[in-house]
């Protein structure tokens, strides 16, 4: 092993899997790349692959968990010494939560058959991510179920994702929609039942076809989902996605290192400053930068602010889809409260882009400290109110005790992460088995439940509210003094006092921003437990100015692909209230 595939903090001291993998098929059969992901990464010919999940699947401590798959476009990579020659190339990551570890494997594809084997028999959830690798890519995956678009409208031309496909809107032809085109496109969103394998009716009965959004409070936010109903029993249902889609992959390709955190905001909108933490650490694997322990603190405390944030939302709107308006009204007055603290230390509320490749935009102002003891002060008896009057009432519990409940086996099959895998009783926090950007400095519990049912994830989330007022509290009580920036030429921009006094400080602060900075060719890839579940950047730089690739796994979109096999023989109401429990904004599923 090399210093540049070393471990999180937390897994095994080594990678025990490639031993196992060399032993089984032998060393012709594999190739191994050198990294910063923290994990094996493995080439292996497309021919072994369902060979190669199947053994990962069944091995000792096996990788129950697809976590991620997806692809890139390799034509225009200069820096691929020592891989196998490739056009294209789809890489799977698989998460094994015995070992606390991962692995990743890789194919590779010409661009004159850009054809591989579906997964979806050994995984279920690679089912989307394979749709989606062939709309972005034009990618195909034989024995698929249902190979179609699923970011894109099925009229869609081209494949987005593909380094000849424009980036920008000026690079396009003039867009007119004829009529014409309008009735085609209206076609195309007509659902038919017998592509999806359904039934319209039986010798019995006729059956209800029912579109749920894309325009329903319910759905929270631009998501349809197709209801096939014998009176108000769901028989089966089809999650459409994409209506929000923007391109956020895309745009890291246009963006420099620095100048593409802003964007981060917007995937989980509600997270805040959480949706920077695993680019920016992500980047700093690439770079080299170890940041300051006060600007890890300042981090995590402003992180955890924004879980407590998005909590009360979800808390807010989860109650609210059972029918009680009033909970919706307090969790937004102590969301203000939250926000108040937020925009003080940053400059603003829900987007702040705040953090920066080496700390944080700025120090702390004075007072902070006064402003963060009131709010925490504040907050745990709110939650104490939350739990008796909400969760404790008994028309809340009669419809969400044992409604849309799923198992741990389950939750591993869908890529179920977060507050949704715990509420299962899994202990699986990466905060507590992967420390990242010092939250291993923290004394903190790991909530759990037990039945995963609507319940138990709306009752878990309270307490990891409790659970990040520890947090911050400890923040506040013991934050180290020192820089809030690392002393790092890679750092963007490099701290202003310094930039005054030196001119080659002012050099390269001007280089950094007008041009960013030059980051050497590798991979790296970093996961965080935010506020929906693990989110993670998987970054590979060809020694430029901008990201060669940039790969952003969200936990809502495998979370909304698990809807169908726990909502089946479920009843309409009940639908509304696990949509409500998930926890999910459509940026992040859509990106």
């Amino acid at each position: 092993m090399t210093v540049e595939n070393a471990q999180p903090a937390g897994a095994q001291s080594s990678w025990a899997i490639e031993e196992e993998l060399l032993a089984f098929f032998g060393p012709d059969a594999l190739t191994f790349q050198v990294t910063r992901t923290a994990m094996p990464v493995v080439w292996v010919a497309r021919e072994r692959l369902e060979e190669v999940m199947q053994f990962l699947k069944g091995v000792r401590q096996p990788y129950v968990m697809l976590y991620d798959l997806h692809g890139v476009d390799e034509r225009l990579r200069t820096h691929r010494d020592g891989l196998p020659d490739a056009d294209f190339t789809v890489f799977y990551q698989l998460m094994s939560l015995e070992r606390n570890s991962d692995i990743m494997v890789k194919v590779a594809l010409s661009e004159r058959d850009l054809v591989i084997p579906s997964i979806v028999r050994h995984y279920p959830n690679a089912n989307w991510y394979e749709r989606e690798v062939f709309d972005m890519f034009g990618i195909d995956f034989s024995g698929h179920p249902h190979m179609t678009r699923i970011l894109m409208p099925s009229t869609w031309n081209g494949h987005p994702l593909r380094k000849d496909y424009p980036a920008r809107a000026t690079e396009f032809d003039p867009y007119s929609m004829t009529m014409e085109g309008q009735d085609q496109a209206q076609e195309a969103l007509k659902f038919d039942p017998e592509a999806w394998g359904m039934k319209r009716r039986t010798d019995d009965a006729d059956f209800m076809f029912l579109n749920l959004g894309p325009n329903h409070p319910s759905a929270h936010g631009a998501f349809r989902i197709v209801l096939q109903l014998d009176g108000e029993e769901i028989l089966d249902c089809v999650p459409d996605i994409g209506y929000h889609h923007r391109g956020a992959e895309k745009m890291a390709e246009r963006q420099s290192w620095h100048s593409f955190i802003p964007y981060t905001d917007r995937i989980d909108y509600t997270g805040g400053v959480m949706n920077n933490l695993p680019y920016v650490l992500a980047v700093e694997k690439l770079a080299g930068i170890t940041v300051t322990p006060r600007a890890e603190f300042i981090r995590v405390m402003m992180a955890e602010m924004f879980r407590i944030n998005s909590h009360l939302l979800f808390l807010g709107t989860f109650l609210q889809d059972l029918g009680a308006m009033s909970p919706v009204f307090y969790a937004f007055t102590d969301r203000q409260k939250a926000y108040e603290v937020i925009e003080a230390i940053t400059g603003f509320r829900m987007h702040p882009a705040w953090y920066r490749i080496g700390g944080v935009a700025h120090d702390l102002p004075n007072g902070w400290d006064r402003l963060i003891r009131g709010f925490i002060d504040w907050m745990p008896a709110r939650l104490d109110e939350y739990e008796r009057a909400m969760m404790d009432n008994a028309i809340v519990r009669e419809r969400t005790r044992d409604v849309a409940a799923y198992t741990s086996r389950e939750a591993f099959e869908w890529g179920v992460t977060g507050p949704n895998l715990r509420a299962t009783g899994v202990d699986f926090d990466l905060r507590k088995k992967r420390p990242y950007s010092g939250y291993e400095k923290f004394d903190f519990d790991v909530p759990l439940a037990s039945n995963g049912d609507v319940f138990d994830r709306g009752m878990l989330r309270i307490e990891e509210m409790r659970q990040s007022l520890r947090i911050i509290r400890q923040c506040m009580e013991h934050m180290p003094a020192g820089a809030y920036k690392a002393d790092h030429p890679l750092t963007t921009p490099p701290p202003r006092e310094k930039m005054l006094q030196h001119i080659e400080t002012l050099i390269t602060h001007f280089l950094q921003v007008s041009w960013g900075p030059v980051l050497k060719p590798n991979e790296s890839m970093q996961m965080i437990e935010a506020t929906k579940g693990i989110n993670s950047y998987y970054l590979t730089s060809d020694g430029s100015t901008m990201s060669y690739r940039t790969r952003i796994r969200t936990p809502s979109y495998p979370h909304l692909q698990q809807i169908p096999a726990v909502m089946r023989g479920g009843f309409v109401p009940d639908l509304i209230a696990h949509l409500g429990s998930i926890d999910f904004v459509m940026a992040d599923v859509d990106r």
